[in-house]
């Protein structure tokens, strides 16, 4: 029997052989017709120890085989028949153990899908932008071109470049801050400054498009926080309503603060947001049902991690009759 491999229990039977036989032959020399009871008890105690040795052993053996079962990676994570005893402390244990690498490696699955996916998405983008710039340079290195022609090629060509730049910072400073890695000030910000910056950075395409942009900051909003991601949030959601208003539109960005929150809202007056892309606006790679062939889908995951990361929100809804409305709910760390 297996139970008999453990060194412990036979060294316990032997240890209580023994002392039956002591007590036997002791009881027969002193009364012979205690010996036979005491000997009978002593056997009968024996073979209960065996049974239960056994059918621990069993239990134990039973609990081991549903562990390696677990090791196996199935999705099998409860011991029943352990209620109660001391294998009941192991089961618990085993359990706790089991549910914990199952959320690892359900963890691991999502991780390694979303990789793959981001470096698909991240080659697919950068692809792009690549061959359109193999190919407006061999337009450039045509000898036929005029001036004009090729004044156009490379601006085009710098458009590019540049597209490419932003996407590659964006990637970087989103992975920065998705690792823990990107270092947030904690300073005063003057929300006046801070979308003067901002609408500034975006002053040449929004006047290119003749979108105006209007400037409503009630008293003096200010929060703790990091100016310069900031900036960049708010730049990045400025850039979203600037490509989708219309040629001639408006944007409004206002500020204001209350006793719980700093908010700064961007308010266009273009088609607003279509319902299905609401609910996954700001995921990385997202691309809306109606995003242009530049956009990436990094800048509005940038701006939301910017903003949650300095004790805030940021929320996207549709106006009546028509526009949207990106709002920056900044929270408890307000000055």
């Amino acid at each position: 029997m297996r139970i008999f491999a453990n060194a412990a229990l036979r060294l316990e039977l032997a240890v209580g052989c023994a002392l039956m036989t002591v007590c036997a032959g002791v009881c027969f020399f002193l009364r012979p017709a205690a010996a036979i009871p005491i000997a009978v008890c002593g056997l009968l105690l024996f073979v209960l120890r065996l049974v239960f040795a056994h059918i621990h052993y069993n239990r134990l053996n039973r609990l081991t085989a549903q562990i390696e079962e677990l090791l196996r990676h199935t999705e099998r994570i409860s011991f029943p028949g352990y209620e109660e005893g001391e294998l009941s402390v192991l089961a618990n244990a085993v359990r706790k153990l089991a549910g914990t690498m199952l959320e690892q490696h359900e963890a691991l699955s999502r991780d390694h899908i979303y990789l793959r996916e981001s470096l698909e998405n991240i080659s697919h983008q950068l692809r792009t932008p690549l061959t359109s710039m193999t190919l407006v340079l061999r337009l450039l290195s045509k000898s036929d071109l005029t001036d004009a022609q090729r004044r156009a090629y490379l601006q085009e060509l710098k458009g590019l470049l540049s597209r490419m730049q932003y996407q590659i910072e964006m990637l970087l400073k989103l992975s920065a801050i998705e690792a823990g890695a990107a270092v947030f000030a904690s300073e005063p910000v003057d929300c006046a400054g801070l979308i003067r910056s901002a609408t500034d950075a975006v002053a040449v395409s929004a006047e290119l498009k003749g979108v105006t942009i209007v400037h409503e900051i009630r008293e003096a909003p200010r929060f703790l926080g990091d100016f310069h991601h900031s900036a960049e949030a708010l730049t990045n959601l400025l850039k979203n309503s600037i490509e989708h208003t219309p040629e001639g539109g408006h944007i409004t960005v206002a500020a204001g603060q209350d006793a719980l929150s700093v908010t700064i809202t961007v308010t266009d007056d273009g088609e607003g947001i279509p319902e299905e892309d609401l609910p996954h606006l700001f995921e990385r790679f997202y691309r809306g049902t109606h995003s242009s062939k530049t956009g990436f889908g990094i800048g509005l995951a940038y701006a939301r991690q910017v903003i949650e990361k300095q004790n805030g929100l940021l929320e996207a809804v549709n106006l009546k009759p028509h526009g949207a409305q990106f709002c920056i709910r900044i929270y408890a760390m307000t000055v």
